[in-house]
């Protein structure tokens, strides 16, 4: 695991002012690499990078990685989970191994292999191959998205990192804000990929690599998840083949020198990964979770049973999140505007397990996979009111949407959302459910200048554009498609990289093996969804080995009180900043919309904070990002933003 950087400058320079530039683009992302720093230049190519110690640990896995020649280098990001296998194919055609690193198997596979070597690959990676023979640069990134890769390109050079907070160390790349980027975060909480809330800045998409070759610079897709062919086995043969294939993507994801344990939140995914690892391990698997003092977001009961259970060496950590003191952290680690705040916990959870091990997995991609969110059980039950005449269903959902905005995690808050969007069609409804601002509380928001700028811009177009690259036919598999192209690679996964990485901890996700995706995306839709049971083969091959306490108890997130903390630890903060001389300098929004928001969510006559939270993290990145023009060199005092 490794923070990377590169140049490619098309005329050439100094060597001396290549590597100084690099060196410059590298110092930031120490954090991800704690153990060592490796830079390369030839003048033309420049290669950087900083190495978290996983495979290897000794000095011949130090980055970049040469070929025998010296003709080619690489530097990676992530791991490969078959380099073994791959490495006895590669010896066996003749190629010399100077480390046992991964890396330098995916180096000699691309002498074989070009850049067809990514469909032998089977990881998580953002990797960068310069051939100077060809006079190529490729860079790639995994097919779901699960390590990050930026990128700036102008008339002198590419360059590309693995935080953008490196890219923004060069001259060139100026900290500028994209409108149409920041509009597309107030929908959705991120921004979705290739964009950018820098305007000059942008994001590789997961499952494509981008080739400088011949003075051009082009993008390709190598991969597309499938949902159309379908297996007919009994059931029984698919749940065994379903066992099979979770436990040897576990099996896989224990390759390591270092100490591995596991996050465990004492959900499903997270328990069947923990109760798959202690079958491949003689010892007790080390188990870390934290524990809320509101009880509404606690589930370490949960993972204290799972724990006991398996006899696991179990770590814990009472968590009182002070929002005030962490934010600075999060929103200089997050690089640009991201609104979920369960980013909190997870960065205290990836700082805690990082006192015992170096590598964890969790059960990441278990939902999107199986069908696990209340939202695709919706989706489907939606579908049968869409046999409602249309106007009555615009009279409810128009009558849901007058009520004020509830609790989230609140049964009431979901039959609000459920029914305001029913006069919508199938997309624009899953896009409804799962947006902060929708289009009308945007226009409500924004202010002329700033709702001219971004003019007619429908972000919910994102959401179709996914929709339509499905080939899923039942609806709740295409909205889980939806997910894995939008949501996943653009929210949960960065969130889990960027909370690990501040940690210097390697995380890695079972349920995100493509092998398991792809089988999953394989079964008929019953298989997952049956009646108001989700994830129902995963459950039913882990019957025997789960309580059902475990496998069929609600699922809670892991979320933080932002509802309480809007009317207590954050009020005085949120109204200082959001009302603000430097907000209101900025134009973009209505100061008497914020204000209104500010104040019902305060006196309790509204649940406005997600979008409170929303709008502080954004301008919170603003202050951080686009005043310094160069980011610091590390988060900021509160005192001075």
């Amino acid at each position: 695991m490794c923070g990377i950087a590169g140049r490619l400058a098309y005329r050439g320079a100094s060597l001396d002012h290549e590597l100084a530039a690099l060196a410059r683009m590298v110092q930031p992302l120490r954090h991800r690499g704690p153990d060592d720093e490796g830079l390369w230049s030839d003048g033309i190519a420049s290669l950087g990078s900083r190495r978290l110690a996983i495979i290897d640990l000794s000095t011949r896995g130090r980055q970049p990685i040469a070929n025998e020649d010296g003709t080619v280098r690489i530097v990676m990001n992530g791991e490969i989970y078959n380099f073994e296998d791959l490495r006895g194919r590669l010896s066996h055609a003749g190629h010399a191994f100077r480390s046992d690193t991964d890396t330098e198997t995916v180096l000699h596979l691309y002498e074989e292999e070009g850049v067809d070597c990514l469909a032998h690959l089977r990881g998580m990676f953002a990797l960068a191959i310069w051939d100077a023979p060809r006079r190529r640069l490729f860079v790639a990134r995994d097919r779901l998205g699960k390590k990050p890769l930026w990128y700036h390109t102008d008339h002198e050079a590419l360059l590309f990192a693995s935080e953008p907070k490196a890219l923004l160390q060069d001259d060139a790349v100026r900290a500028e804000v994209d409108p149409v980027a920041i509009h597309h975060y107030l929908t959705y909480g991120y921004v979705p990929s290739p964009l950018s809330a820098f305007r000059s800045l942008r994001k590789l998409p997961p499952a494509h690599y981008l080739l400088v070759e011949g003075g051009q610079v082009t993008t390709h897709r190598y991969w597309s998840l499938r949902y159309a062919t379908k297996r007919t086995e009994r059931e029984d043969a698919l749940g065994e083949e379903l066992l099979h294939r979770l436990g040897e993507a576990v099996r896989l994801r224990l390759i390591a020198d270092v100490p591995v344990g596991a996050l465990l939140s004492g959900g499903v995914d997270s328990s069947v990964v923990v109760a798959l690892m202690q079958r491949f391990s003689s010892k007790p698997v080390r188990t870390f979770s934290i524990r809320f003092e509101d009880g509404a977001y606690d589930e370490s009961p949960y993972a204290r049973d799972v724990a006991a259970r398996f006899g696991t060496e179990h770590h814990e950590a009472v968590v009182k999140p002070d929002a005030i003191a962490l934010l600075p952290r999060l929103v200089w680690h997050y690089d640009e505007p991201f609104a979920d705040s369960s980013a909190l916990p997870s960065m205290a959870l990836s700082t805690m397990a990082r006192e015992f091990v170096t590598v964890a997995l969790s059960g990441d991609g278990g939902d999107e996979s199986f069908l696990g969110y209340d939202r695709y059980a919706a989706a489907a039950t939606a579908r049968w009111f869409d046999l409602v005449p249309a106007p009555a269903r615009r009279a409810a959902a128009a009558l849901a949407r007058a009520l004020p905005p509830g609790e989230t995690r609140s049964a009431r808050e979901r039959g609000r959302r459920f029914a305001s969007a029913l006069a919508l069609s199938a997309r624009r409804r899953y896009g409804a459910w799962m947006s902060i601002f929708d289009e009308s509380a945007k226009r409500a928001l924004y202010a002329d200048d700033f709702a001219a700028t971004v003019g007619d811009v429908d972000s919910c177009a994102i959401l179709d554009a996914a929709f339509a690259a499905s080939d899923a036919t039942s609806f709740a598999e295409a909205a889980a498609h939806a997910d894995v192209q939008t949501y996943l690679p653009d929210d949960l996964l960065v969130k889990m990289d960027i909370a690990s990485m501040a940690a210097s901890l390697e995380v890695r996700s079972p349920f995100l093996d493509h092998e398991v995706v792809e089988f999953a995306a394989s079964l008929p839709p019953g298989l997952k969804l049956r009646r108001r049971t989700q994830k129902y083969l995963v459950k039913r091959v882990m019957a025997d080995v789960l309580p059902p306490e475990i496998l069929h108890r609600p699922k809670m997130g892991f979320g933080v009180p932002l509802a309480r903390w809007f009317r207590h630890d954050l009020r005085e903060m949120a109204h200082d900043v959001l009302l603000g001389t430097r907000a209101a300098q900025r134009g973009w929004f209505r100061a008497d919309a914020v204000r209104r928001m500010l104040d019902d969510h305060a006196a309790g006559r509204a649940y406005h904070h997600a979008r409170l939270w929303a709008l502080l993290v954004l301008e919170l990145w603003h202050q951080t990002f686009i005043d310094a023009r160069r980011p610091p060199a590390a988060p900021l005092d509160w005192s001075a933003l």
